[in-house]
């Protein structure tokens, strides 16, 4: 892993609920809901809504929750990440607006077939929801699975019906 860089933060009132946004020099640095598993240590972040990055990434997930923007056009500062992370991070960019895929075919087109699970972990700590779209990775059977934001499953359902993706799901007790 890279050296922790200085970020500065936002927070956005989503349609699902609210988000914490940071930034380094870099780019776009995370999305997260706020309450998240694997939310972040913010000590020593500075809150600045005015920082071009997340004034602009505001705007571009505004407009995707409003159903006027299918994919997001930001620079991303993936470098928490392991080398393993980001390729899969990478592999989720590739993922098309309205489409899904498995956890499984991630890790074939990664070359690393036997590898679903750590692919799934890889998924579960993307720093930049929405925006590397985690959501769009389905169980087998096409089945959501889990999802770390609040609300779990359902968050990830309505972020896919936005954008008109088809799902087999039948609610449980347990979403």
């Amino acid at each position: 892993m890279n050296p922790i860089k200085q970020r500065v933060c936002t927070h956005y009132e989503s349609p699902l609920g609210t988000m914490l946004l940071a930034a380094t020099d870099d780019g776009l640095a995370g999305v997260w809901f706020v309450g998240q598993r694997y939310s972040p240590d913010t000590r020593g972040w500075r809150e600045d809504p005015h920082h071009p990055v997340l004034r602009e990434a505001v705007a571009q997930l505004a407009a995707y929750y409003a159903g006027e923007r299918a994919g997001f056009d930001l620079p991303l500062d993936l470098s928490g990440g392991t080398p393993f992370q980001q390729s899969v991070w990478d592999a989720l960019r590739a993922i098309p607006s309205g489409g899904t895929t498995s956890y499984a075919e991630i890790a074939r087109r990664l070359g690393k077939p036997q590898a679903a699970r750590a692919i799934g972990a890889a998924v579960g700590r993307n720093p930049v929801s929405v925006v590397v779209p985690c959501h769009r990775v389905l169980a087998a059977g096409n089945k959501p699975g889990g999802f770390s934001a609040n609300g779990g499953v359902v968050t990830k359902l309505k972020m896919l019906e936005i954008e008109g993706a088809v799902v087999n799901h039948t609610p449980s007790l347990f979403d």
